[in-house]
């Protein structure tokens, strides 16, 4: 079965950085894009950023452009982001999917329509 487990959340002051991972297994990795999304108290889950092997493609945020990067290493089936200068709107449960094989496809589904999510890590960012 396909599993993903995120890992690597917790709490940093504003400013500073946190590296989140996540960790999949029962998938072909490299056929699958993944997606980082977050969820806020009250707020709806948006997606933060996607990685493609696929098309060779990443999409970031408006929100995190230029502080966030997401990366991959196949030869670990792991996707990575790394998160600089975060800032209290940062907080959030940071949750990772993998579905469809491109991140258009992905977001384009949304995220109520997703399948494959781990359970997520909360990053808290004080001020």
């Amino acid at each position: 079965e396909v599993q993903l487990v995120e890992s690597g959340g917790g709490l940093v002051q504003a400013g500073g950085s946190l590296r989140l991972s996540c960790a999949t297994s029962g998938l072909t990795f490299d056929d699958y894009a993944i997606a980082w999304f977050r969820q806020a108290p009250g707020k709806e889950r948006e997606e933060v950023s996607c990685i493609s092997d696929f098309d060779g493609s990443t999409t970031y945020a408006d929100s995190v452009k230029g502080r966030f990067t997401i990366s991959s290493d196949s030869a670990k089936n792991t996707v990575y982001l790394q998160m600089n200068s975060l800032r209290p709107e940062d907080t959030a449960v940071y949750y990772c999917v993998a579905d469809g094989m491109t991140c258009t496809e992905l977001t384009d589904l949304g995220y109520r329509y997703l399948k494959n999510w781990g359970q997520g890590t909360l990053v808290t960012v004080s001020s």
